[in-house]
């Protein structure tokens, strides 16, 4: 009984089947924010996702049952189990929220599709040096907000008037959204030489510091897969040896049969 649901559980058409309900729920829910849908296929639309609750529920009650403590070990494991228990809380009672948070299910793709796995323990692997570029970053923003609105926020207090306005506005112009006819050129209308305070903040926040996150977690996928090549090769290697010792085993074996023929001959 255990070997044939842990069988099951770790099956490729389990996994496809799982899934497989995770995009059909994604599906239904985005058709639940039309109300025209909404309102003609409520009923199944609730029917539907009482069995998706059902399915989530068995299949971590099987994943329990197979894995036992080990199972509350693994991250991705109390993840899963975390998204299904707020499937499970009513959605009545002061407890609305959760009828929203339902669309957590969605994350579930993540521990199930082993490609984003990856990508997300990339990221987290590459935290405390994204904090890094992030602290650095946002020192630059200070700096450049405080200069900004001491510049510009008496012309244009729309944009520059406080240091909260300025950090957005010059967020904005990092991200290049309409920067230089949204922006600049009107400032370089009052201010000409404004231009030489805009071209090297984009330069360095733009090109230099966002480059460096996604610099480190390029990086961080190459150690990734490196890591993973290194234990491939590794377990070749293994698997090798393993196959030679088997071979030396049976060569000895064929010699003593050779030589107990050979004695009772």
């Amino acid at each position: 009984m255990y070997d044939a649901i842990k069988h099951l559980v770790e099956s490729r058409k389990f996994q496809n089947f799982i899934i497989g309900i995770i995009i059909l729920n994604g599906i239904t829910m985005g058709l639940e924010t039309s109300k025209s849908f909404s309102a003609n296929y409520y009923t199944f639309f609730e029917i539907f996702n009482i069995a998706v609750v059902a399915i989530f529920t068995i299949e971590i009650i099987l994943r329990i049952y197979v894995y036992k403590m080990s199972f509350f070990k693994d991250a991705w494991s109390l993840f899963d189990f975390t998204i299904v228990a707020i499937s499970l809380v009513p959605t009545t009672g002061g407890f609305e929220i959760f009828r929203i948070l339902r669309v957590l299910r969605l994350f579930r793709l993540i521990t199930v599709v082993p490609q984003m796995r990856k990508i997300i323990s990339a990221l987290l692997g590459v935290i405390p040096g994204i904090a890094s570029i992030a602290g650095l970053l946002t020192l630059f923003f200070y700096i450049f907000a405080i200069m900004s609105t001491q510049l510009f926020g008496e012309k244009f207090p729309e944009w520059f008037g406080t240091l909260g306005e300025s950090f957005y506005t010059l967020f904005q112009i990092m991200t290049l959204e309409s920067w230089s006819m949204g922006i600049v050129r009107p400032v370089m209308e009052v201010y000409p030489l404004s231009w030489m305070f805009f071209i090297p903040f984009i330069f360095l926040a733009t090109f230099i510091i966002v480059n460096l996150i996604i610099a480190i977690v390029v990086d961080a996928m190459n150690e990734m897969n490196d890591t993973e090549e290194e234990h491939i090769i590794e377990e070749f290697h293994a698997s090798e040896e393993t196959a030679k010792q088997e071979i030396r085993k049976l060569r000895n074996e064929i010699k003593e049969l050779k030589e107990l023929m050979l004695s009772r001959k």
